[in-house]
């Protein structure tokens, strides 16, 4: 059974289901091609899937070692690039809540962060600049 699915609705926009628990997103071409910049676009949650995936997993390893990233937060830059038209850069500046991390602790962010499927499912020369801020 299919994980998502897409429906084209006309004027630059698609509606996403997620098949299991019936959540939906919806996109829309960009200002700069040709759309209204109402909603998300493709890239824009590739983006942000990019953050969500890092803090996904650097929550579970915080859990898993006993202490918290609760209101942490990833602020995403998109860059794009053209010939073709595809995202050149990602700029993450991760900023974590005042909680005085250890510097083991900070190592388990730092380390997890990379372990990130979706930062590993991207292409190489797709530049990716985190920043951490604690």
């Amino acid at each position: 059974m299919a994980t998502i699915t897409t429906i084209y609705q006309g004027q630059l926009r698609t509606q996403s289901t997620h098949n299991s628990s019936g959540a939906r997103i919806v996109t829309e071409a960009p200002a700069d091609n040709h759309g209204k910049g109402e909603a998300f676009s493709p890239t824009d949650l590739f983006a942000a899937s990019l953050g969500s995936c890092i803090l996904t997993i650097a929550g579970i390893a915080a859990h898993t070692h006993g202490f918290s990233l609760e209101g942490a937060r990833i602020e995403t830059q998109k860059v794009m690039a053209e010939n073709p038209r595809r995202i050149g850069e990602l700029i993450l500046d991760i900023y974590l809540p005042p909680n005085h991390y250890t510097d083991r602790e900070k190592r388990i962010i730092e380390a997890s962060a990379a372990t990130c499927p979706v930062g590993n499912s991207l292409i190489i020369t797709l530049k990716k600049t985190v920043r951490f801020h604690y």
